[in-house]
C-alpha cells in the first residue's frame, strides 16, 4: 500500500516537492511553456433563457459548429447546489490519504469507479499532474451506491440532486442540437440511448505543481462521451484548441462549461466539432473542476444519422457499438 500511496499526486504536492519527477514532465513539444495559449478570447456564451426559440438553436448550433464548446448561463442550475456538489467533492479530496484509499479503484482489475490517480498512458508512460473520483450517476440499474464517498456524509444526497438537474439540462441541449440539424429535437437522445444514457462524475483534483510549465494537468484529448458538462473552481487551467493554437478559458461564475463528445461529432456526420481540450496546472493553487460525461450504453450502435446522408454528404465515420468505439479510443487504435 505505501507504494501507492507514494503515486498520488496529492501526496506527492503534500510534501512540498521542489523537483517534478521525470515521469510527469511532458515532452518537449507538448510543454505549456513551449505551447502558450492565448489569452483574452471570447468564447462563445449563451443565455439558456434567451427568445426567441430559434435564435438560441441557431446560438448553440453556431457554437458546436465552429467550437465544439460554448458556456452556459441562466441554465436553472441553482448557484446554492453548485456550490454545495463543489463543497462535497473538496471535502472527499481533504480526507486523509489513508480514508480516500478506501475507495481505490482498480483500472488494471476493469474497476474504473472510484479513487484513482491516471485513466489512460500514454506510449511515452507519461503521467498527468491530477487526481480523481469517477462514478456512475444514472440510470439506477447501474449506480453502485457503495463506491460513492460515504465522507462527507452529504455527498450522495447533493450529487443525487445534481444528477437530475444535469440530466435536465442535458436533455434540453441534445433536444436544441437535433433541432440544429433541422430533426425532431428527440433525435440525438434517441439514438444515445433515450432513459439508458450513462451519466458519469470525473471530479478532477489538480494539487499544486512545482514546475506547472513542463507538465500537464490533462494532455491533449477530445472527449468520448456524447456531452461533457464541467463546473470548474475559480483556478484557470482549461484550454481549447481553435484556428492552430491553444486558447485559455477564463472562469466566470455561475456558468456550466459544455464540450461536444466524439459521439455527437459522429451522429453529426461532422458537422458538430469535438473539441480538442487540455489541462494546465498552477505552481501555488489546487485547481478542481467536476466534469458530467453523458455516454450511450456500450451496446449502443452509433454512426452517421441516416437522415443527414445522401450522395453529396457521404458517410465521414464508421458505425459500430459504443463499447467499440471506447475500446479502440482507449488502446489509441482507428476508429
Amino acid at each position: 500500500m505505501q507504494m501507492e500511496l507514494a503515486v498520488r499526486v496529492q501526496a506527492l504536492a503534500l510534501r512540498g516537492i521542489h523537483d517534478l519527477p521525470a515521469h510527469f514532465i511532458r515532452p518537449v513539444t507538448e510543454r505549456p511553456e513551449n505551447t502558450k495559449a492565448v489569452e483574452g478570447v471570447t468564447v462563445p456564451v449563451i443565455s439558456l433563457s434567451q427568445l426567441p426559440h430559434d435564435a438560441l438553436v441557431k446560438e448553440i448550433s453556431d457554437a458546436s459548429m465552429e467550437w465544439g464548446f460554448f458556456l452556459i448561463k441562466d441554465h436553472g442550475v441553482s448557484p446554492s447546489l453548485i456550490k454545495r456538489v463543489k463543497e462535497a467533492g473538496e471535502e472527499f479530496f481533504g480526507l486523509s490519504q489513508e480514508e480516500k484509499e478506501k475507495y481505490a479503484n482498480e483500472p488494471s482489475k476493469a474497476r474504473f469507479e472510484g479513487y484513482g490517480t491516471k485513466m489512460i498512458k500514454n506510449s511515452d508512460e507519461k503521467l498527468e499532474w491530477v487526481d480523481y473520483y469517477f462514478h456512475l450517476m444514472a440510470p439506477p440499474s447501474k449506480v453502485n451506491h457503495e463506491i460513492w464517498p460515504q465522507n462527507p456524509p452529504s455527498y450522495r444526497e447533493v450529487t443525487e440532486e445534481y444528477n437530475k438537474e444535469i440530466i435536465r439540462l442535458t436533455d434540453e441541449i441534445l433536444a436544441l442540437l437535433s433541432e440544429g440539424l433541422n430533426l425532431d429535437k428527440d433525435v440525438l437522445r434517441t439514438h444515445l440511448g433515450g432513459d439508458e444514457i450513462e451519466v458519469e462524475m470525473k471530479i478532477n483534483m489538480y494539487p499544486p505543481c512545482p514546475r506547472p510549465e513542463l507538465a500537464l494537468g490533462v494532455e491533449p484529448h477530445t472527449d468520448m462521451s456524447a456531452l461533457t458538462v464541467l463546473v470548474p473552481n475559480d483556478v484557470p487551467g482549461l484550454q481549447v484548441w481553435r484556428d492552430g493554437k491553444w486558447v485559455a478559458v477564463d472562469y466566470i461564475p455561475d456558468t456550466l462549461y459544455v464540450h461536444i463528445g466524439d459521439q455527437i461529432e459522429v451522429l453529426s456526420n461532422g458537422k458538430y466539432k469535438s473539441i480538442l481540450h487540455r489541462s494546465v496546472v498552477n505552481k501555488e493553487k489546487t485547481r478542481m473542476s467536476w466534469a458530467v460525461f453523458c455516454v450511450p450504453p456500450g451496446e449502443t450502435v452509433i454512426g452517421p444519422l441516416p437522415e443527414l446522408l445522401d450522395e453529396q454528404n457521404p458517410a465521414k465515420y464508421s458505425t459500430k457499438t459504443f463499447a467499440e468505439y471506447r475500446h479502440r479510443k482507449i488502446n489509441r487504435l482507428p476508429q
